[in-house]
C-alpha cells in the first residue's frame, strides 16, 4: 500500500480544485454586504476572540497524526496531511471573516478539505496511469526556486519544521506538484476566450468601478488569461467528477 505526504506543495495545489467555488462565494458575500451597506442596512460583524482561545479551538479540529483520513484506492492520506491543509484552510475563512470553529462552518470544512485531497490525489495517481513523470531536472529547479525565496538557510529550516517537512520530502512534494501540473497542461485543454468574452466581463468591471476601471487595452490580457483559467477549472472538475465515479474512496474520520 502507497502511503503519501501531503506536505507545503502539495497543500497549495490541492486547494485549487476548490478555490474557483470559494473565490465567487467570497466575491458574493462582499457584494452582498457591499449592497447592503450601501442601502443603509446593518450587517453582522465577526465577533472578536480570544487569540489563544481561538487557536485552541482551531487546533481540537485537528485529528491525530497518524491517523488514516482517506484512502484512495491503495493510497492512505493521514492524520499530518489533513491538518497542513486544514490550518490553512481555516487561515482562509478567518480572511473572509468566517468563524471556522462554529459547527456547520467546521464541518463544511472539513469536507472541503477532504474532498480537495481526495481529488488531489486522484489527479496523481491519473497523470501516473498516462505515463507523465516529473524529471529530475524541473524538481531541482523548482526546489532551488523555492529555497531561494528565504532570506538565508536559517530562515529556510525554519519553514520546513513550521510544516514537518525533511529536505527529502519536499522535493517529493514539489515533483507531485510538477505531476499535477503536467497532467492539467496536456490533458486539460480549452478554447481561447474571445473578444466577446473578454469585452463583456470588461463592462462588468468598468460598470462596478466606474472611473476607477483602468483601460481596456491595459487589463485585455490579464482577463483573457483569468477566463481561460476558469474554464480550465470547470473542465478539470468535470474530469475529477468521472475519474471519482471508478475511484475506491473511503473516508475514515
Amino acid at each position: 500500500m502507497r502511503k503519501i505526504m501531503y506536505g507545503l506543495i502539495a497543500a497549495l495545489f490541492a486547494i485549487a480544485l476548490t478555490a474557483c467555488g470559494g473565490e465567487e462565494e467570497s466575491k458574493d458575500k462582499g457584494k452582498d454586504t457591499e449592497n447592503k451597506q450601501n442601502a443603509g442596512e446593518k450587517t453582522e460583524q465577526p465577533q472578536q476572540q480570544d487569540p489563544e482561545k481561538m487557536k485552541k479551538k482551531l487546533e481540537e479540529q485537528h485529528v491525530e497524526k497518524d491517523k488514516v483520513v482517506v484512502t484512495v484506492n491503495d493510497t492512505e492520506i493521514k492524520g499530518t496531511d489533513y491538518n497542513r491543509l486544514l490550518e490553512r484552510s481555516q487561515m482562509q475563512y478567518q480572511q473572509m471573516g468566517q468563524d471556522p470553529t462554529k459547527e456547520e462552518t467546521a464541518k463544511k470544512l472539513k469536507d472541503q478539505v477532504i474532498n480537495s485531497m481526495v481529488e488531489y490525489e486522484i489527479i496523481l495517481q491519473e497523470a501516473e496511469k498516462k505515463g507523465y513523470e516529473a524529471s529530475a531536472e524541473k524538481v531541482d529547479k523548482q526546489f532551488k526556486d523555492f529555497k531561494g525565496n528565504f532570506k538565508d538557510d536559517k530562515k529556510y529550516q525554519e519553514a520546513l519544521k513550521q510544516y514537518d517537512l525533511t529536505e527529502e520530502e519536499l522535493k517529493k512534494e514539489i515533483a507531485k506538484g510538477i505531476l499535477y501540473t503536467t497532467y492539467v497542461e496536456k490533458e486539460i485543454s480549452v478554447e481561447e476566450a474571445s473578444e466577446k468574452e473578454i469585452k463583456e466581463f470588461y463592462d462588468n468591471l468598468k460598470q462596478a468601478q466606474g472611473d476607477k476601471a483602468p483601460k481596456y487595452e491595459e487589463v485585455k490580457g490579464h482577463i483573457k488569461t483569468q477566463l481561460e483559467d476558469q474554464k480550465k477549472q470547470e473542465k478539470l472538475k468535470k474530469v475529477v467528477k468521472e475519474l471519482k465515479k471508478d475511484a475506491d474512496i473511503k473516508v475514515h474520520i
